[in-house]
């Protein structure tokens, strides 16, 4: 099996089909959304700000997330850095380490898309313990800081470029 991390604009439009019809638990929807609510915040935000990535599986869509950057930093963001959202694996194919696959290739996604960006931050909801390990033992460090979020308290990761 081939995985790559790619830029949303580089898929064919059979790809991007086949991304319109991934899927994530119900239980996860509160976390991260549905790819349809990602997807419509991409393109219709038409920016240089706003980037999707999609990981592919054999040319296949199987995962996605969007990063934000300059004027579309939420309020917790440290100015000059990346934050990472809305990440997705397709529920069919979860189970099979690509959570890890896919953050293993955001540095190198954002040093190609943004070599000025030497930071990215991410909001994690504290209750979601799979979320939070993922992101520690993949090399992010918490902040110490949490806040008040839309379900519940926030934590906050950066991931240093």
């Amino acid at each position: 099996m081939k995985n790559q991390v790619v830029s949303y604009q580089t898929l064919t439009d059979a790809q991007r089909k086949q991304l319109d019809l991934l899927e994530i638990l119900p239980e996860q929807i509160p976390y991260s959304g549905d790819i349809y609510c990602a997807l419509n915040t991409l393109l219709i935000r038409s920016t240089a700000d706003i980037e999707g990535f999609v990981l592919l599986e054999d040319d296949q869509p199987v995962g996605f997330f969007m990063l934000k950057r300059g004027e579309y930093l939420p309020a917790w963001a440290t100015q000059g850095s990346a934050t990472l959202h809305a990440l997705q694996i397709d529920r069919r194919f979860q189970g099979k380490g690509l959570g890890k696959v896919f953050l293993q290739g955001l540095p190198d996604a954002v040093r190609a898309k943004w070599p000025d960006i030497p930071q990215i931050m991410l909001s994690v909801d504290a209750d979601n313990l799979p979320a939070l390990n993922l992101y520690l033992g993949q090399g992010w460090v918490d902040t110490g800081e949490a806040y008040k979020g839309r379900i519940g308290y926030e934590r906050r990761l950066l991931l240093t470029l």
